[in-house]
């Protein structure tokens, strides 16, 4: 009786799988006349009208990914039960109506797949998922995601500089872009040199829509116009920060010996250098300052990612063992209302990026901060499915933990570091870089150093009011004005 019972269990859960409803898709020889080698991603959203264009992760949506090879135009590749999946497999995913969309990810230097220029991707079908699983839809990718315009304007351009240290790492061409805004009366004081402030976006910004607009924007240094770099820190496994990585490559120098001389050529740059950067732009500004001091003579650094790992989205990755559950086994948040309410958990956040498998937020971290085994596999900080701590990842990140770098290096730092560092943070940060912040500030005051720290009342996305910024702005004034003098 329970041999059968077994057999017929098995029976049922095949026999459900097989029959469960399926996706074809294919993409249309207008829009790629070769084939098509990589992954493909299906979304389905119940209340999102186009799934690909969902940040997911942050917003929990099923999402299904599949690999193909020299898969040709008009022939189908289908989604079944054996599709990396978010959150269950399709056969249990709950039966109700689905906005769905797929999207063939060419990975051309894009982070965000359902957003990534040159990417296949078919206008979005309402389905209805029912009991029905003899059901097979049909989707075909009809579209190409075209690449954003650069609109300049007299005082608006774009420079991009073609980097011979990232096109030898990648083994093909990559440029270090960024839009440049030039002060008022540039052009009629040719001769007159200004300083230049780099400005990173955080994690998911754009500069060719988002340059010099809305609360990043700046003009002054004080009374002194300045030139405003606006950093594209946008890179296929997400955000570069501008730090040599293993895995995407030395941007931080390519910054720094390529991007910032071709810039000073072909403007009137005094070579003062500042930075300034929020949440992954805010760590980029610190990373840089800390690595590149001679460079850059003041940053600020407001909401940063993890500055000490002992706070990673408020878990020590040295001494915790499993990033998804506390000791209790109660789920851990990644993602929190005000610091205080979880609203996306540790687990779901890194099994969505699972299917998402490059140019998402955590990919992002291990990206910059991992590496690659001896046999060229990709090292990560988490394990899936289970989320244990990867502890042959310890040694890589702890290169990149920026509090380790400044207490056992201050010494030698001191000197190009004093007075020259600020960093903010709101006091309900949704992601708890406030905890991590406050880390640093301990160790810093142990060595007696001179970095500013300053907590506001906000989380990552309201602390940055006008009394922010100008206080901000007022210490990157400061540091203008001390190298002013030190000119002299």
């Amino acid at each position: 009786m329970k041999k059968l019972t077994i057999i017929l269990f098995l029976l049922l859960t095949f026999g459900f799988q097989i029959n469960a409803q399926t996706f074809d898709v294919s993409f249309k020889q207008d829009v790629l006349k070769e084939s098509f080698s990589g992954n493909i991603l299906l979304y389905l959203s119940k209340e999102n009208k186009y799934p690909k264009d969902v940040f997911v992760g942050l917003e929990l949506i099923p999402v299904y990914r599949i690999e193909v090879n020299n898969l040709k135009a008009n022939q189908v590749a289908t989604f079944n039960d054996k599709a990396i999946s978010y959150p269950v497999e399709l056969s249990n995913i709950e039966r109700c109506s689905y906005y769905a969309q797929v999207v063939f990810d060419r990975n051309m230097g894009d982070f965000n797949i359902g957003t990534s220029e040159g990417n296949l991707y078919s206008d979005p079908l309402r389905v209805s998922l029912t009991k029905n699983f003899d059901e097979v839809f049909r989707l075909e990718a009809e579209k190409i995601v075209p690449p954003i315009p650069f609109k300049e304007t007299e005082f608006l351009k774009e420079l991009s500089v073609k980097s011979k240290l990232l096109s030898d790492f990648h083994k093909k061409d990559i440029f270090v872009k960024a839009a440049v805004v030039l002060p008022e009366g540039y052009y009629e004081n040719p001769d007159h040199k200004y300083p230049v402030i780099y400005s990173i976006f955080g994690f998911g910004a754009n500069y060719k829509l988002h340059a010099g607009l809305g609360k990043y924007k700046f003009t002054n240094l004080g009374d002194q116009p300045a030139i405003v770099v606006y950093l594209d820190g946008n890179c296929p496994e997400g955000h570069s920060t501008y730090a040599n990585s293993d895995i995407n490559g030395p941007w931080g120098d390519a910054l720094v010996e390529e991007f910032i001389p071709a810039l000073n050529k072909k403007y009137q740059s005094n070579s003062a250098n500042f930075l300034f950067g929020h949440s992954s732009g805010g760590w980029s500004s610190l990373w840089l300052q800390i690595n590149y001091p001679k460079v850059f003579s003041g940053t600020w650094s407001s909401s940063p990612d993890q500055v000490d790992f002992r706070n990673y989205q408020n878990k020590n990755i040295y001494e915790t063992k499993n990033m998804f559950y506390d000791n209790k086994g109660n789920l851990l948040a990644d993602v929190t209302i005000a610091g205080r309410f979880p609203i996306v958990s540790a687990k779901d956040f890194y099994r969505t990026e699972n299917v998402i498998y490059r140019g998402s937020q955590m990919h992002s971290f291990d990206a910059v901060f991992g590496g690659y085994d001896e046999n060229g596999t990709r090292i990560r900080l988490v394990n899936l499915p289970d989320g244990e701590v990867n502890q042959a990842a310890l040694p890589l990140w702890k290169r990149y933990d920026l509090s380790i770098k400044l207490r056992e290096n201050w010494d030698s730092l001191k000197d190009d570091l004093d007075d020259r560092i600020r960093i903010s943070v709101g006091t309900s940060d949704n992601f708890y870089l406030n905890q991590s912040v406050a880390l640093l500030e301990g160790e810093m005051k142990k060595r007696n150093a001179g970095i500013e720290f300053q907590y506001y009342p906000g989380d990552h996305f309201t602390v940055f009011t006008e009394e922010y910024h100008k206080e901000g702005l007022a210490f990157l004034e400061k540091c203008y004005n001390r190298w002013l003098k030190e000119k002299k």
